[in-house]
C-alpha cells in the first residue's frame, strides 16, 4: 500500500488507515477478486463492518471549545459556541414526551384528528419538548475540564416562535452571553436557538443559565520536619 504522507498529516494516521481499508474492501466486493458467491458475501460483510467503523470515527465531531477556568469562559463571551447536527422529531419521540409529562393534548398525539383539523395536517411537537432538547444538542459545544458537577440553574426567557411538525428536523445554535463567578461556581448565560429545517423563524429561543463547579486543586502537604 502506497502511503500518502500529505493525507496522513491532514487526516491523522488512524483515519487514514481506516479509509484505505475501506477503499480496499470496497474494490474487493465490486471487483473480480471473489471466486464464489460465498466469498463475495463474506467480503461484503467485512466491508460493511469496516464501512461502519470508518464512518463512526471519521464523522465524529470534535468538542468546539474547551475551558478549565472562569477566565477561559469569559473569553467566549459574545461568541457562537456551536451548531449541532440535525435531529428528526418523530411521533415516537413526541409520544414518549407525552407519557413522561402527562401532556396528551390531541395536537401532539392524535394523528387522525391532526390530519383533519390542523393547518399542516400533522401532529406537532410540544414546545417544552424542543426546550428539553437543549442539553443534549449543546453537549458537544463546550467541554469543561476539572469539572466536579454541573447544574441547570434555569432560564431568563423562553419564546416559541414556530411549530415543529412531526417528521421535522431541528438543530441547536448556541451563543455565550455572559460568564461570571458566583457562589464559587461559573455561571454561564447563553442564548440558544432551536432551528427547524426549512423555516425562517426558530422554533424556540431561550436564555439559559448553567452553573459549573470546578474541582479544587489539592495542595501537597508541606513537611515541617
Amino acid at each position: 500500500m502506497r502511503l500518502d504522507l500529505v493525507a496522513i498529516q491532514e487526516e491523522g494516521a488512524t483515519q487514514y488507515k481506516l479509509r484505505r481499508r475501506h477503499e480496499r474492501w470496497a474494490s474487493r466486493c465490486t471487483g473480480g477478486n471473489c471466486a464464489t458467491n460465498r466469498d463475495r458475501k463474506l467480503a461484503l460483510r467485512k466491508y460493511f463492518v469496516i464501512f461502519l467503523h470508518c464512518n463512526i470515527i471519521l464523522s465524529k465531531e470534535p468538542i468546539l471549545h474547551t475551558i478549565s477556568s472562569i477566565d477561559d469562559a469569559k473569553a467566549l463571551e459574545g461568541q457562537e459556541a456551536g451548531v449541532s447536527e440535525w435531529v428528526t422529531i418523530d411521533q415516537e419521540r413526541i409520544d414518549k414526551f407525552a407519557e413522561a409529562t402527562g401532556d396528551f393534548q390531541w395536537i401532539h398525539v392524535d394523528q387522525e384528528r391532526a390530519a383533519a383539523e390542523l393547518p399542516n395536517g400533522t401532529t406537532i411537537a410540544h414546545g417544552y419538548l424542543t426546550l428539553a432538547l437543549i442539553p443534549v444538542l449543546t453537549g458537544g459545544f463546550i467541554e469543561v475540564k476539572n469539572l466536579e458537577r454541573a447544574i441547570n440553574f434555569g432560564c431568563n426567557k423562553v419564546r416559541f416562535y414556530t411549530m415543529v411538525p412531526v417528521g421535522s428536523r431541528v438543530r441547536c445554535r448556541g451563543k455565550v452571553l455572559q460568564a461570571r463567578r458566583r457562589g464559587g461556581a461559573l455561571h454561564l448565560l447563553s442564548e440558544v436557538r432551536i432551528e427547524v429545517e426549512g423555516e425562517k423563524k426558530p422554533a424556540c429561543v431561550a436564555e439559559t443559565l448553567a452553573m459549573y463547579f470546578f474541582e479544587e486543586e489539592v495542595q501537597p502537604a508541606v513537611s515541617t520536619g
